[in-house]
């Protein structure tokens, strides 16, 4: 038995609650952000500011990258580019047989993620909801973390849960192959002598 049993196609489909989960979580949020808090002006604040909930909009991807790009291919490539990545990711999560369990929920949640912004880019114009907002206390040189939501949350930790467990298994794998091979040469060698 292995760590990591590879997935069933069961565990495919349960572990795509995981993405629905986000999902709903991440509009449901927004929405209430909207409903309930101006935009660019914050909302709650928790622990003398630490963490605030704040309304505002992000136009272009992760960290405000491609603020630049003109508006109409804005729009067409924050709209294509990720969709393109989500199905690029979805055929990879659907078709490979190397995925373990662990792995196959965590690229769940990464879909989740994905798709729970890229509904914001088709159905809000203005940009992508973002709220919640974390003070940095100058590290890197900034006093706030670039404000964020559920989606981008499952994205982050989601894709690190996936490579840290992807990196974990590569590595029992190696152990197991090469203590399997050394077993082999070892009764190789005891049948020769």
């Amino acid at each position: 038995m292995t760590d990591f049993p590879f997935r069933t196609a069961k565990c495919r489909i349960e572990a795509l609650s995981l993405a629905a989960v986000v999902i709903f979580l991440d509009q449901l949020t927004k929405a209430i952000v909207v409903a309930r808090i101006p935009m660019h002006t914050v909302g709650v604040r928790w622990f003398d500011g630490l963490i605030r909930i704040i309304h505002t909009r992000n136009p272009a991807i992760a960290f405000s990258l491609g603020y630049d790009i003109p508006e109409p291919w804005r729009g067409i490539v924050f709209m294509l580019l990720p969709a393109a990545v989500i199905i690029g990711v979805a055929v990879y999560y659907w078709r490979s047989a190397d995925l373990n369990g662990t792995q196959t929920w965590m690229l769940a949640g990464v879909l989740g993620g994905g798709v729970g912004n890229l509904i914001d880019r088709f159905i809000r114009p203005e940009g992508v909801v973002d709220f919640i907002d974390v003070a940095f206390f100058g590290l890197l040189g900034m006093e706030r973390w670039p404000t964020f939501n559920i989606a981008d949350s499952a994205v982050v930790v989601c894709g690190i849960g996936f490579v840290v467990s992807t990196v974990i298994f590569e590595s029992r794998s190696k152990r197991r192959s090469s203590s399997t091979g050394s077993e082999a040469e070892g009764v190789s060698n005891e049948q020769e002598g």
